[in-house]
């Protein structure tokens, strides 16, 4: 018998959700004695999108994935299946990933991935390797997070940087290879600097604590992520046998603006290099961070079909993750 080639996989589309309440960075000031200015010269954000009450996690992942579907011009019933990347799901017994296949009227196989801001590029990951190993054909691929349901908005160490969000790809079969390979790890070891505290088992066994919210210690974080993550970058770039002078466009998670100069210098990218910087509007929305801010790149006409991407996901755990996909 003789073997079938293996099949290419490539993002056919992309999709978003944006919540519909954007905060300026003065409302938040009102609560954690800043300033604008103070915010902005830290972070790069000038507002970002909180849900409103309506606004669900599920709302958010669906609508995501329905714009997705629609802009690759396909029904749900023709995946093979359904990944949902998400840090914020209150309710993991019944995962995120499961409800949205039934909002879109399915019973497809699908599963939920929690690898914090790394989620999307490790979703990316594990879609490559379904739409290649022949298990599916095509796979939609969510990034959500409804970030201000863990968010203590008077720690002036985290309330002006999170928010909330989905994106959205679906990945298919393509006659040329479209996804580069995944690399991808964790560093366990300093994981804790950036976690909810309490945790759930501390809450359970003492209810007086405060509810969970997101506790980070920034600078460690930051240090970690300059640090690591341009090593990363020129991995996945080998890894996808091409160089950094190839690259049309960079796209890091949206973590931190100065996290992104920090990581473009130490890449020394060329000048023409088109670089995300989705934060300014959309604050830190995790594992939804990078398909949101290719969305709004390809929306605004900044980047085109064909162009080589960069993705680097990083957070908490700390996970990274990062591959070179040709932008649909």
């Amino acid at each position: 018998m003789t073997d079938a080639p293996t099949p290419h996989a490539a993002i056919l589309s992309l999709g978003a959700y944006r919540p519909g309440r954007q905060v300026p960075n003065e409302e938040i000031c009102h609560q954690i004695d800043s300033t604008d200015e103070w915010i902005r010269t830290r972070t790069g954000i000038a507002e970002r999108g909180w849900a409103l009450p309506e606004e669900t996690l599920e709302v958010m992942a669906v609508g995501a994935a329905t714009d997705a579907l629609q802009a690759a011009g396909v029904e749900a019933s023709s995946l093979g299946m359904i990944l949902v990347a998400t840090c914020t799901n209150g309710q993991p017994i019944q995962p995120l990933a499961i409800r949205v296949a039934a909002a879109l009227g399915t019973e497809l196989p699908a599963l939920e991935i929690n690898a914090t801001c790394a989620g999307f590029c490790y979703g990316l990951g594990v879609a490559r390797d379904l739409v290649r190993g022949g298990t599916a054909d095509r796979v939609l691929l969510v990034g959500a997070e409804r970030l201000t349901d863990v968010l203590d908005t008077t720690d002036r160490g985290t309330a002006f940087i999170f928010a909330d969000g989905a994106g959205a790809v679906v990945i298919g079969r393509s006659e040329t290879d479209g996804i580069g390979p995944v690399v991808w790890g964790s560093d366990g070891e300093r994981g804790k600097v950036l976690k909810l505290v309490p945790d759930y088992t501390e809450l359970r066994n003492d209810p007086t604590l405060p509810k969970p919210s997101i506790s980070m210690e920034g600078r460690r974080v930051f240090k970690w992520a300059a640090e690591e993550m341009p090593k990363v970058a020129e991995a996945a770039c080998k890894a996808a046998g091409v160089t950094l002078a190839d690259i049309d466009v960079l796209v890091p998670h949206q973590a931190n603006q100065r996290i992104t100069e920090v990581i473009v210098r130490g890449l020394e990218l060329p000048e023409r290099v088109v670089v995300a910087d989705d934060i300014a509007t959309s604050g830190n929305t995790s594992s939804a961070s990078i398909p949101l801010a290719l969305h709004r790149m390809r929306a605004e006409g900044r980047v085109k079909s064909g162009d080589l991407a960069l993705l680097i996901g990083f957070g908490g755990g700390l996970a990274y993750a990062a591959q070179v996909v040709t932008l649909p």
